[in-house]
């Protein structure tokens, strides 16, 4: 039997299967979207944001680690790594301080992750990139300066 049509039928078959159990009310596309923090994305204010995601008495650590350019050519694809180096990492939230909506997103991490994160960003001008890690009931942040030239959220 050519293995092509084996693949076929096999991903024909699933998708049936989803569309089947989606009309039936047994999967909603809504669950997925259960931890959504609408007020700390729609925020169009920087400690407001900070407060929604719970790091408004956030301390600066050495040991987090945000690596940026100094200088972004192009705003829309800004390159970013944050590294967590304390102990029992839960989460690393990003922020951009002059975007907009300055809370660009969150990552919840299962216990033995490594705290690290390597992302792009968008960002609307020359600004902080803020990195929030929540950590043993603590919450640390960091932050690096990013000079952004051209594109970018502003236009």
């Amino acid at each position: 039997m050519n293995i092509l049509r084996r693949n076929v039928l096999k991903g024909a078959g699933a998708a049936g299967a989803v569309s089947v159990a989606m009309a039936a009310g047994l999967l909603k596309p809504t669950a997925a979207f259960a931890g959504w923090n609408k007020s700390g994305f729609e925020s169009r204010d920087l400690g407001t944001s900070m407060g929604a995601i719970g790091a408004g008495s956030a301390v600066a650590s050495g040991d987090v680690v945000v690596k940026a350019p100094d200088i972004a050519e192009n705003g829309a694809v800004v390159p970013v790594e944050i590294t967590s180096n304390v102990a029992g990492t839960d989460s690393i939230s990003i922020l951009s301080e002059k975007n907009t909506m300055p809370l660009i997103a969150v990552f919840n991490l299962s216990n033995g992750t490594e705290g690290f994160i390597s992302t792009r960003i968008k960002m609307g001008a020359t600004s902080n990139v803020i990195a929030v890690v929540k950590a043993g009931g603590k919450v640390y942040k960091a932050h690096k300066e990013v000079k952004v030239t051209i594109g970018g959220c502003g236009g």
